[in-house]
């Protein structure tokens, strides 16, 4: 299934404004804010994280990295272009699990 495709049968995230990934000190580590070209990232990793007990976790993050289908191939072939793949990469052949903090928006 291509990213397209898969973005479909995911859960909408319209009511959030970002989602923060924070270390195991509770340090945020990354941002991923819902505006054009991380609402894709946003809609995976919020996914990810309520399948897998609001964490990324090493089985989590290659799941992601199916999910993001061709853009995968593409994230290994160009390194750096896709930062929020990459992450996903790393994650996927370690240990540590990273928690997911939602962000609501607010009604401004």
């Amino acid at each position: 299934m291509n990213f397209a495709d898969r973005l479909k049968q995911l859960p909408a995230t319209t009511h959030l404004a970002a989602l923060q990934l924070l270390d195991a000190r509770g340090q945020v580590i990354a941002t991923i804010e819902n505006r054009p070209g991380q609402t894709g990232s946003l809609a995976v990793y919020a996914a990810l994280a309520a399948q897998h007990g609001g964490q990324i976790t090493p089985e989590a993050a290659a799941l992601g990295l199916q999910w993001y289908a061709e853009h995968t191939a593409d994230a290994h072939a160009h390194p750096g272009k896709h930062p929020n793949i990459d992450r996903l990469v790393a994650w996927a052949q370690g240990l540590a699990s990273y928690r997911v903090r939602l962000v609501e928006a607010t009604g401004d």
